[in-house]
C-alpha cells in the first residue's frame, strides 16, 4: 500500500464510486447539521415509504387475484373433464 494514499483520496475515492457525476450530495460524505434538512429528508423518505408500502399491496392483491382466476380456470376444467368422461360412460354404455 501507498504511502501517498490518504482518508482524502479514499473519501475522493468513494465520492467517484457513489456519485461519478460529482453532484453535490447533502450527507454523502458530510453529516447535514441544520436540523430542518434532517427532518425534510425524514419527511421525503416517509413519502416514499409510503408509496412503497403502497406498491406493494397492490402488487400483493394483483398475485392474489391470479391465484383465484387459476383456481376458478382449474375447477372449471375439472369440471369440464368430469362431464366429458360422464358422457362417454354413458355412450359406451348405450352403445352395448
Amino acid at each position: 500500500m501507498s504511502d501517498d494514499f490518504e482518508a482524502k483520496d479514499w473519501g475522493e475515492q468513494f465520492q467517484k464510486l457513489f456519485n461519478p457525476l460529482g453532484i453535490s450530495v447533502p450527507g454523502l460524505g458530510q453529516p447535514t447539521i441544520d436540523p430542518g434538512e434532517i427532518e425534510q429528508k425524514i419527511t421525503e423518505l416517509r413519502v416514499v415509504e409510503n408509496w412503497l408500502k403502497t406498491n406493494v399491496g397492490m402488487v400483493d392483491m394483483t398475485i392474489k387475484t391470479l391465484e383465484m382466476q387459476k383456481a376458478a380456470l382449474e375447477a372449471m376444467q375439472a369440471s369440464a373433464d368430469a362431464v366429458k368422461s360422464s358422457d362417454n360412460t354413458q355412450a359406451k354404455k348405450k352403445k352395448k
